[in-house]
């Protein structure tokens, strides 16, 4: 069954790859003379980057709302903005129209971006959670094709109508859902979470061993006492800023979401016609080249997905990441010596393949394994609360990128937009060496126990004279499984 709730996550994903690559395929349309609006260059950058800042309501009420009334109630909720969205593009014939459209489907995209990484990390057990992680990134890299594959044929409002069908099928998929083990757990009903844990995961000793951590952890934590009111729940959250096991998580997926950002994973699939048609010098051929790169780029987060079961994320984070960042370098360095007259323009395909080159490389790491740190290092106490922070940092990071890359084109050409972004990758790269632990293969209560304690428990087991860890050994829980 975790397949299926998996499932309904990815197909969501799916959707918001369509989202975010949307901007190609509609700003086109909006400068020809068929438009039914006339836009100039700052008012398409605000129709592209708009999305950005709606996440930052969608990041918030998906946190309120999951540790509130769960993952199931919130899924279903939050995915309704985004077909009142789609709906309303397709009919807008003004650019408040195109704007509200925009923002209502970037409120689904910032809350569904943390929940579903959430509700994948309760659902899947160590051993597949990583793969099925990563293939949320292989999802949203499918919607981006597909909307790349479709603006060549059909119409922005076709398009529009076409990107509420995986909605709807998500929004069934979610009804049929138990509600997650662990915010019942989280929510002290422990016969209803082990109902729902061996629905997800079966009756095998390691889910029994994996349910008893989960139960046992669970009634010796005070975190979740009931908060009622307004102000104790802002004082709560702020409290949670002097505990180190909310603080080095957070620190590290802010990291890891700048990262995402700048490794291009969205202002490429928005900006992807601008930046192709200056590389190539052939805005005809333009499409067939997008669309080889959208294949290439989904193909190898597919091939990361399976990847991360046999790698450790950290090799394969830095592994990639640094030679991405040194395969960019190559490419700027390329382009900067062609717009210098030094090297022909004839030979488009060396800095066209060297591009795909560096989008395999950095969908293999630096675009799946922060969304998969996403699902994994926020502890349960601090997932709704650390959800709602990331999500500001994201949607900053999303709607900076998105907004400044148009004007960056324009400005210092590809070959700077590049530069400058590679540049911050390397620095990011440096600083998650130094804080990021190794996840693979660990439960989420280890995980948990990691940024509590300073180190993962081996094999039930701890090192000698380890008095801190000693106070993980907690006695059984009586709820027998």
């Amino acid at each position: 069954m975790r397949i299926w709730v998996v499932s309904g996550v990815l197909v969501k994903m799916m959707s918001q790859g369509m989202v975010l690559s949307y901007a190609s395929s509609l700003l086109p349309a909006l400068r020809g003379p068929d438009s039914p609006v006339e836009i100039d260059l700052h008012t398409a950058s605000w129709i592209a980057s708009c999305v950005g800042l709606a996440v930052i309501p969608g990041f918030f009420l998906a946190s309120a709302f999951m540790d509130r009334w769960g993952r199931k109630i919130t899924h279903i909720l939050v995915i309704l903005p985004e077909i009142i969205g789609w709906t309303l593009i397709y009919y807008a014939s003004s650019v408040v129209a195109f704007l509200i459209g925009r923002v209502l489907c970037g409120i689904t995209v910032g809350a569904t971006v943390g929940l579903g990484a959430i509700v994948i990390g309760e659902c899947s057990s160590p051993n597949l959670r990583g793969m099925f992680l990563n293939l949320k990134t292989a999802s949203v890299c499918l919607g981006s094709t597909i909307v790349h594959l479709l603006g060549n044929y059909v119409s922005w409002r076709i398009i529009a109508l076409l990107a509420i069908i995986p909605n709807i099928f998500a929004l069934i998929n979610t009804m049929t859902w138990y509600e997650t083990p662990a915010f019942l757990a989280y929510k002290k009903e422990f016969e209803k979470a082990k109902k729902s844990f061996l629905w997800l995961r079966g009756h095998d000793d390691n889910s029994k061993k994996e349910l008893n951590e989960l139960i046992r952890a669970q009634m010796n934590t005070v975190d979740n006492q009931n908060v009622t009111t307004l102000m104790e729940y802002v004082v709560d959250f702020f409290k949670k800023f002097t505990r180190k096991d909310f603080l080095i998580p957070v620190f590290i997926l802010c990291s890891g979401s700048l990262l995402l950002e700048v490794s291009g994973r969205h202002y490429f699939p928005a900006y992807a016609l601008d930046i192709i048609g200056e590389v190539t010098g052939n805005n005809s051929l333009s499409f067939y080249y997008i669309l080889a790169i959208d294949l290439i780029i989904t193909l190898s987060a597919t091939f990361s997905s399976f990847l991360v079961k046999i790698v450790k994320r950290r090799t394969l984070l830095f592994a990639t990441g640094w030679a991405a960042v040194v395969t960019i370098a190559i490419t700027c360095t390329y382009l900067f010596l062609v717009s210098k007259d030094v090297i022909s323009r004839d030979r488009s395909f060396i800095p066209i393949s060297l591009f795909v080159v560096y989008f395999v490389l950095v969908n293999l790491g630096c675009t799946p394994i922060p969304l998969t740190f996403l699902g994994e290092v926020l502890p349960l106490a601090h997932r709704g609360a650390g959800s709602a922070i990331i999500g500001i940092v994201a949607s900053c990071n999303l709607y900076l990128t998105l907004h400044v890359t148009p004007f960056a084109l324009v400005n210092v050409k590809v070959y700077g937009t590049f530069a400058v972004f590679g540049g911050t990758m390397a620095v990011l790269l440096t600083i998650l060496y130094f804080i990021m632990p190794e996840t693979k293969d660990m439960t989420l209560q280890e995980i948990e126990d990691y940024f509590n304690y300073g180190r993962f428990k081996n094999d039930g087991k701890f090192e000698k004279g380890d008095e801190v860890s000693k106070a993980l050994m907690l006695p059984e829980t009586k709820l027998k499984v």
